[in-house]
């Protein structure tokens, strides 16, 4: 199999062709920050947390890693003052919706972002859909799901499905970067759970 060679933060990179531009820099020990990559899961590209640089015969462009396959000669860059930007934006407007996550804040503190610049719409979900993406292409449950749209979006547990299939499971609690996944969990028992005749 031809390999696609690439230049990854100044260092000559041999991938494999359906590589994505994260997968080749992984294989080179170059981290790239994702909240919505999962490996057992199809690419997303939601979070924009891995946007890097690539400079494609001198036009340079602002891509989501996760999702932009490698090509032959392509420079990219990982970190610039323009990526890092990018990434500090993209974390401060996350932190706007959960402030205390571990990860956000660890994350936030790495690249200097405000978890105070925007105003607080504490919803605690970031739309990363890694608990949604799992239940469905990994367990093909679709216990979990997304409702409404925009910025009303959610996340949700249907439960007809999820009375049946989550309570054994709940393999997607530990993918949730904002720890929403289990107060979204936590509300729907509630909702759905039978109480006791008195």
């Amino acid at each position: 199999m031809s390999k696609i060679l690439l230049e990854i933060d100044g260092k000559e990179v041999k991938a494999k062709p359906g590589m994505t531009i994260l997968d080749a820099a992984k294989s080179v020990g170059i981290s790239i920050p994702t909240l919505c990559h999962h490996e057992a899961l199809e690419p997303f590209g939601s979070c924009r947390l891995c946007t890097v640089e690539v400079d494609v015969r001198g036009w340079t462009s602002l891509v989501a890693s996760c999702v932009y396959p490698v090509a032959e000669n392509i420079v990219v860059r990982t970190r610039s003052a323009k990526v890092d930007r990018i990434r500090k934006m993209i974390l401060e407007l996350y932190l706007a919706h959960a402030p205390d996550s571990f990860e956000l804040q660890d994350l936030a503190q790495e690249y200097g972002a405000n978890r105070d610049r925007f105003e607080k719409e504490a919803s605690f979900c970031i739309h990363c859909g890694l608990c949604v993406r799992y239940c469905a292409e990994v367990k093909q449950k679709n216990a979990v799901g997304f409702v409404d749209r925009g910025a009303r979006k959610e996340i949700c547990f249907i439960p007809e499905i999820a009375a049946k299939e989550c309570w054994d499971c709940k393999e997607c609690f530990p993918l949730c970067p904002t720890e929403a996944l289990q107060a979204a969990y936590v509300l729907s028992q509630a909702l759905f759970t039978p109480r006791p005749v008195s």
